[in-house]
C-alpha cells in the first residue's frame, strides 16, 4: 500500500507537469465506506491513472493485457500499481474470481472499461457480472481531456466527472434483456456526465483519424 501511495505521488507530479490542471466533479458521489467498480469510456491509454488519482484515497486494481507482464521490470511496476494480467485470447475464470474476491474482502476497488478497448463503443457485460457477484455498485465516470500523447504537453485542462452509483439487482439474471437494460443505464450515465462537463465535447478515436 505504501508503494501505491508513492506511485500516486509520482503520477500526480507528472500529470501536473505535462497536462496542467485537473478538475474533479461530483467526487461526493463516490462510496466512502465500501468498494465499487469504477467504469468509464476508454478514451486514452492513461485514463486508468487519471481515474485512480481522481478517486483518491481509494486504492484500485485494474486489468491489463498479459503482454505487458512479459518484461519483468514493467510487470513488477504495474503489479505494484494494482494491475493484474488478462489474456484476451484465452480468458480464464481468474479474470472474474480475482476482482470479485478483492471487492468483497479486500481494501481495493476495481477500475474497468466496459467497452474493453479504446477503439470500441460497444459495452460488454464483464463489469456487470463482477459487480453482481461481488454485491458492489458500479460508479460511472467520464474523462474529457487530451486523447493523443502529443496533446498532453499542450497542457489542456482535463476534467473527470463521477455519477450516481448503479446497483445491480442480485435477483436479475444477466440474460440478454438485463444486460441490455444495465448497459443502457451505463451509457446514459456516460452521456449525462459528458454533457455536464461540456455538451460540445465529442470523443474522436485517434486511430480512426489516422485511417482516413
Amino acid at each position: 500500500m505504501k508503494f501505491y501511495e508513492f506511485l500516486r505521488g509520482v503520477a500526480v507530479a507528472i500529470i501536473w507537469t505535462i497536462n496542467g490542471r485537473i478538475t474533479y466533479m461530483n467526487r461526493d458521489k463516490l462510496p466512502k465506506d465500501d468498494n465499487y467498480v469504477l467504469v468509464g469510456p476508454h478514451r486514452t491509454w492513461w485514463d486508468p491513472v487519471w481515474y485512480a488519482v481522481a478517486a483518491y484515497p481509494k486504492h484500485f486494481i485494474f486489468m491489463a493485457k498479459i503482454e505487458l507482464f512479459k518484461f519483468k521490470p514493467l510487470a513488477w511496476l504495474i503489479k505494484s500499481a494494482g494491475a493484474f494480467p488478462v489474456d484476451r485470447e484465452n480468458v480464464g475464470p481468474s479474470v472474474i474470481k480475482y476482482p470479485v474476491r478483492e471487492l468483497k474482502s479486500g481494501q481495493r476497488s476495481l477500475i474497468m472499461f466496459p467497452s474493453g478497448s479504446r477503439h470500441s463503443d460497444d459495452l460488454k457485460s464483464g463489469s456487470l457480472l463482477i459487480a453482481r457477484m461481488a454485491g458492489k455498485p458500479i460508479v460511472p465516470a467520464v474523462y474529457q481531456g487530451p486523447v493523443k500523447f502529443s496533446h498532453l504537453f499542450k497542457r489542456h485542462n482535463t476534467t473527470i466527472n463521477f455519477g450516481e452509483p448503479i446497483y445491480i439487482d442480485r435477483a436479475d439474471k444477466l440474460n440478454a434483456e438485463n444486460i441490455a437494460k444495465y448497459t443502457d443505464i451505463m451509457q446514459s450515465a456516460f452521456d449525462k456526465l459528458d454533457d455536464e462537463i461540456n455538451p460540445d465535447w465529442h470523443y474522436i478515436d485517434p486511430k480512426r483519424i489516422q485511417k482516413k
